[in-house]
Formats: C-alpha cells, sequence, structure tokens
C-alpha cells in the first residue's frame, strides 16, 4: 500500500465512523515531518475517542504501522502516528481555534474520490 492509499484509507475509516469534515493534506513538500495530514473532528470527547479506537484497530487489521498516539485521555486533539502519514483526530472546539488547515495553507488538498 503507498502513502498516498494509507491516507486515503485512513480517511474512509474516518469517514465510515462518522468523522466531520476530513481533509487530506499533502504536505510533503513543505515539512520533513510526513507526507500528509489526515485531519477531522468529532462534536464531543466520546466521538473522538471513538474515532480514534476504531483507527487503531482497522489499521492494525490492515498491518499499518501505528508509531504511537497522542492526546488520547483528554480527546481534545488527538494525533495518530502512521509515520508518513499523520492523522490530527480534533474535538470540534479545538480544530476551530488550532486551525491548522490556514497555518498549512500552503498544502494542496487531495481528494478521496
Amino acid at each position: 500500500m503507498s502513502i498516498l492509499e494509507i491516507a486515503k484509507r485512513t480517511a474512509e475509516i474516518l469517514e465510515d465512523k462518522k468523522a466531520s469534515n476530513i481533509m487530506i493534506m499533502d504536505i510533503k513538500d513543505l515539512s520533513v515531518i510526513a507526507d500528509y495530514f489526515v485531519i477531522c473532528h468529532g462534536n464531543s470527547s466520546t466521538q473522538v475517542q471513538a474515532l480514534t479506537a476504531e483507527l487503531k484497530k482497522k489499521v492494525h487489521e490492515l498491518d499499518i504501522e501505528l508509531k504511537g498516539v497522542e492526546g488520547y485521555d483528554e480527546a481534545r486533539w488527538v494525533l495518530v502516528d502512521l509515520g508518513d502519514v499523520v492523522v490530527h483526530i480534533f474535538h470540534k472546539d479545538e480544530r476551530e481555534y488550532y486551525n491548522i488547515e490556514r497555518i498549512w495553507g500552503d498544502a494542496s488538498i487531495v481528494t478521496t474520490h
């Protein structure tokens, strides 16, 4: 599975679990941290944790290496590190506040379909 396919599959998993406003940003020419950010949000802490738990389960089933998860207990901004794909699962309020889409505004948006 290519890095882009991992990003797209991650977005599909989150969409199936009813994440909101899912976006894949291509940052490979802008940063050395990752090639893609997958960004979404949930409307409650419970939903953010459910999205994270489902993603962890599914990437394990797909044999995608999960390097780490940060922020799960607080469920305000969870970072899931899949290596060249970094997933940001926000609580809606935090997503509006941090607005990382604006910070990474030079990144191109990848269509998922």
